[in-house]
């Protein structure tokens, strides 16, 4: 990936407030075009358009119970999409999560905190 051509970047979470503040960050930082979901099943339907990062939360299932949650997303994004960059996105600290989620294809994993959006941006910047 180009650094300075701008990326195509989908942010995938039901926290409102926090993909907009992660937009908001991102795009005042870089000339990314973001796109924001709150289902991972929103975010499946516009695939086509072949973002180059998809930042995907671990739990996506709060808002709609029956909708699927990050890591099912993940593995469908792995399957179809293999090219596509995957951090994941997270409130848990627990290691064996970081752990899986790498293992079943994200190439990242980010915990919800107060540097979260900084540690995004660079490794952003960083994706090839």
């Amino acid at each position: 990936m180009d650094l300075d051509k701008p990326k195509k970047i989908f942010i995938v979470d039901d926290d409102t407030m926090l993909t907009e503040a992660l937009k908001d960050y991102l795009t005042r930082r870089t000339l990314n075009e973001i796109r924001i979901f709150n289902t991972g099943e929103e975010c499946l339907k516009h695939l086509t358009a072949k973002p180059d990062v998809i930042i995907l939360d671990y739990y996506l299932n709060s808002v709609q119970k029956d909708a699927a949650d990050g890591m099912e997303i993940l593995q469908v994004i792995r399957k179809h999409y293999p090219d596509i960059h995957v951090i994941m996105l997270s409130s848990q600290d627990h290691y064996a999560i970081a752990l899986q989620t790498l293992q079943k294809g994200a190439e990242q994993y980010v915990i919800k905190d107060k540097e979260a959006f900084g540690k995004i941006e660079s490794m952003i910047r960083e994706l090839n």
